[in-house]
C-alpha cells in the first residue's frame, strides 16, 4: 500500500520455501512504475464494485451471499479457495491504542487503518515470487491507489492526485454517510502540516515525519483533485514517504475533528469519534482488552482478486490487546487467536508440535542484527580493524548452532536483497568482497598486526537492556578473544542506553541496539541517511563525503532510476567499508489458524504485532473456512 510511514520500525526476507507456490506468474498490476514526471499513475475502477457514484447517501447495504467463486482461472492465487463471507476473526495487538487519529509515526493509533483508508493502496494480485508480501516496501511497480484513483507528477515537484469516486464515510455521526471529496484529503493535508483550513502550524502530533516540512502547498481545485508542491524535485523522497507505512496519509474526518477536538486536546482519543471509509466499523473498546469491529455494509472496495466481490469478508474482527507473549501464545493454542506474528523460532516450533495444524511462516525481522563500532574514533577508524573484527565472527555457526538455522546465515547488506531492484544479495557480491566477510581468525590476526596491534587491543561495548538476543554478545566476546581482543561488557537500561548512545554519542567502542543499520526492508531514502553525517540515525558517527555526496545527489534527482543506481552503490560501498559488524538476520515467526484463508505471507514486521497487517488492510481480504473452524 503506498502508504506507510515508516512505520511503527520496521520494515525483512523470506526463506524462498516459506513463501506459498503460485501455480502461475500471472501479476495484474494496474500500472507500471514510470519515472518521468508527465506520467500518469492510475488505478483501476469498476463502478459496478465500487457502488454508486452521485452524492446520494446509501444507509442501507443489500444481502451479500457467499460467493460463488471457483478456482482454476489460471491466476496464482487460484490455491487459495474460494473466498466466504461471515464468521468472527480474532487478532492479538501488543499496544494498547490511546488515539483514533492518523497516528503521526506513532505506535498508539495502530487500529486506525481498520476504519480509515489511506490515499495508496498494495497490489493484491502481485504474485509473492516478485513482490515479497513481508516487506514494508512496496516497489512503484506493485503500489495502487486507495482513496487516490490515479496520480501523476504534472511537474517536477508537483504531484496531482486524483480523488476516488464512489467512497463514503461510514454512516457515523457526525458525518452521517456523505460522499468523500477532495475538500476531505485536503483538511488532512492542511492540518497535518500547518497550511490552511484553520491551521497556521504543523500539528505536534505529526512533526516528527520529515516529508511533511517537504510539503509547500496544497490545493483542491476541484470536488476530485488535490494538487501539492514540494520543496524537493525528488519523486521518490515523495512517494516513497507518502507511500510508506505510518506516513500518515490515511484520512481521517474533518466534521469529527471540528467536533470532537480543542486547541488543547487536539487528538481524538475518544474511541467514540472514531469513524472513517475504511472496511470495518468500531462498535465496541475496552481499554487495555479489546476492541470489537464490524462489516461496513457501504464499503467502496472489491477483492482485487476476485472482483466481483464486495469487501471485507469477515462479519467482525475482534482485537485482543495482549502484550506479554507467554499469554498470547497460550491462546494461540487455545484457538482463542486465528493470527499471530513475531513469534520467536524456539516458540514456534513448539506451538507446531502442539498445534501441527496452523499454518506457519517465517519472516526476517525488518533490521538485521549489528555491532556498531564508532567509526570515527581509534581504533575502529581505521579498516583493517574492521575486516578483522568481522572475520572474527562465525556467522554460518550462529545461524546454525543459535538460531538452529532460524536465520539468514549471510552477511547483510544495507538494504533487504529481497527488495526488487533496490537490493544487494550477498551471493552477487564480489568474490573478494565475500571473503572479507568470512570466517577467518587468522587472517584477522594478521590485519590486526598490519593496523599495528599486533597483541590486538582492549575494548568495550555498550548493550540496550532492550535489544534482543544479548547472549549473542557473549559468543562475540568468546570470538573476538580467539584473536586477541578483549571486550568488556555494559548493559545498560533502555533510557540510559538512548541518552548515552543515540542521543550523546558517549560511547568510544563498540554498541548493540535494538535495531541494527544493516539489511533494512524499508525505504531506500530513508535508508541512505543512515551513514549521513551528522545524521540522527547515524549511530556509528560516520562522516563519509562520498556517502554525503550520493545523499544530496539522490535528493535532487528527478528520476526513480537514478537513486536505486545511488543506493546499488552505497549498498557496495558500505560493505567494502565495513562501517558496521554485520551478525545475521533473524526470522520471527507467524502462525495462522487451519481455518483462515486469503492468507499468503502478507506481512511486515516494522510495526510489531498485526501493525502491518492492519496498516494493508489486508484483514478485509482474509476469510474463515467455516468447515474447518
Amino acid at each position: 500500500m503506498k502508504k506507510g510511514t515508516l512505520w511503527c520500525l520496521l520494515t525483512l526476507l523470506i526463506v524462498a520455501s516459506m513463501v506459498l507456490a503460485s501455480c502461475s506468474s500471472s501479476t495484474t498490476t494496474t500500472a507500471a512504475t514510470t519515472t518521468s514526471t508527465t506520467a500518469v499513475k492510475t488505478t483501476s475502477t469498476t463502478s459496478s464494485v465500487l457502488g454508486p457514484t452521485s452524492t446520494t447517501t446509501s444507509t442501507t447495504s443489500t444481502p451479500i451471499s457467499v460467493t460463488t467463486t471457483t478456482t482454476g482461472t489460471g491466476n496464482w492465487w487460484d490455491t487459495l479457495g474460494a473466498p466466504q463471507y461471515g464468521g468472527i476473526m480474532t487478532i492479538n495487538n501488543t499496544v494498547n491504542p490511546g488515539l483514533w487519529d492518523p497516528n503521526g509515526g506513532s505506535i498508539q493509533s495502530s487500529l486506525e487503518f481498520l476504519y480509515m483508508d489511506s490515499l495508496f493502496g498494495s497490489d493484491w494480485t502481485a504474485n509473492p515470487s516478485v513482490q515479497n508480501y513481508q516487506l514494508t516496501y512496496y516497489d512503484e511497480t506493485y503500489v495502487t491507489g486507495d482513496l487516490a484513483s490515479s496520480w501523476e507528477f504534472t511537474s517536477p515537484g508537483v504531484l496531482t492526485i486524483h480523488v476516488r469516486h464512489g467512497v463514503y464515510w461510514q454512516n457515523l455521526p457526525p458525518v452521517n454517510g456523505r460522499q468523500l471529496n477532495s475538500a476531505d484529503v485536503l483538511f488532512h493535508m492542511n492540518r497535518m502540516a500547518g497550511l490552511g483550513s484553520g491551521y497556521t502550524a504543523p500539528n505536534s502530533y505529526f512533526v516528527s515525519d520529515a516529508w511533511v516540512a517537504a510539503i509547500k502547498t496544497v490545493t483542491a481545485p476541484d470536488a476530485w483533485t488535490v494538487v501539492m508542491t514540494f520543496s524537493t524535485l525528488n519523486p521518490e523522497f515523495i512517494l516513497e514517504n507518502m507511500e510508506a507505512l505510518g506516513c500518515d496519509c490515511t484520512i481521517e474526518n474533518p466534521e469529527a475533528v471540528q467536533a470532537y477536538t480543542t486547541t488543547t486536546n487536539t487528538q481524538l482519543t475518544n474511541w467514540h469519534n472514531a469513524v472513517g471509509t475504511g472496511p470495518f466499523i468500531l462498535t465496541d473498546f475496552v481499554d487495555n482488552s479489546s476492541a470489537t469491529f464490524v462489516r461496513n455494509p457501504n464499503y467502496w472496495a472489491s477483492d482485487e482478486r476476485h472482483p466481483q466481490n464486495r469487501l471485507p469478508y469477515v462479519s467482525t474482527l475482534k482485537i485482543l490487546m495482549i502484550p506479554n507473549l507467554a499469554t498470547a501464545e497460550a491462546a494461540m493454542r487455545a484457538g482463542k487467536i486465528d493470527l499471530m506474528d513475531t513469534i520467536p523460532a524456539s516458540d514456534a516450533a513448539n506451538m507446531k508440535k502442539t498445534n501441527p495444524t496452523m499454518n506457519e511462516l517465517a519472516v526476517p525481522l525488518g533490521n538485521g542484527l549489528c555491532i556498531d563500532p564508532r567509526d570515527d574514533l581509534a581504533p575502529f577508524n581505521n579498516l583493517n580493524v574492521r575486516i578483522a573484527l568481522q572475520e572474527a565472527i562465525n556467522l554460518p555457526q550462529i545461524a546454525s548452532q543459535y538460531f538452529g538455522g532460524g536465520c539468514d546465515p549471510s552477511p547483510l547488506p544495507l538494504t533487504s536483497s529481497f527488495m526488487p531492484g533496490w537490493g544487494y544479495p550477498y551471493s552477487t557480491w564480489p568474490s573478494t568482497l565475500q571473503a572479507q566477510y568470512a570466517y577467518n581468525p587468522t587472517n584477522a590476526k594478521a590485519l590486526l598486526a598490519a593496523a599495528n596491534f599486533p597483541n590486538g587491543f582492549t575494548t568495550d561495548i555498550t548493550v540496550d537492556s532492550a535489544a534482543p538476543y544479548q547472549d549473542l554478545i557473549q559468543i562475540l566476546q568468546s570470538e573476538f578473544a580467539a584473536i586477541n581482543v578483549t571486550m568488556s561488557i555494559t548493559l545498560m537500561p533502555h533510557p540510559q542506553f538512548s541518552a548515552f548512545v543515540v542521543t550523546g554519542h558517549h560511547e568510544t567502542g563498540l554498541c548493540y541496539r535494538t535495531s541494527g543499520s544493516l539489511g533494512l526492508g524499508y525505504y531506500p531514502i530513508r535508508q541512505l541517511m543512515k551513514f549521513l553525517t551528522g545524521g540522527s540515525s547515524n549511530d556509528m558517527m560516520v562522516s563519509d563525503p562520498k556517502i554525503d555526496t550520493w545523499y544530496a545527489t539522490a535528493m535532487n534527482a528527478t528520476s526513480v532510476d537514478q537513486i536505486k543506481q545511488i543506493v546499488r552503490d552505497e549498498n557496495l560501498y558500505v560493505a567494502q567499508q565495513n562501517y558496521l559488524l554485520s551478525l545475521v538476520q533473524p526470522y520471527a515467526f507467524f502462525l495462522s489458524q487451519p481455518w483462515i484463508k486469503g492468507f499468503n505471507g502478507q506481512y511486515g514486521s516494522t510495526c510489531g504485532t498485526v501493525g502491518p497487517l492492519l496498516g494493508f488492510e489486508y484483514e478485509s481480504r482474509f476469510w474463515i473456512d467455516p468447515s474447518q473452524h
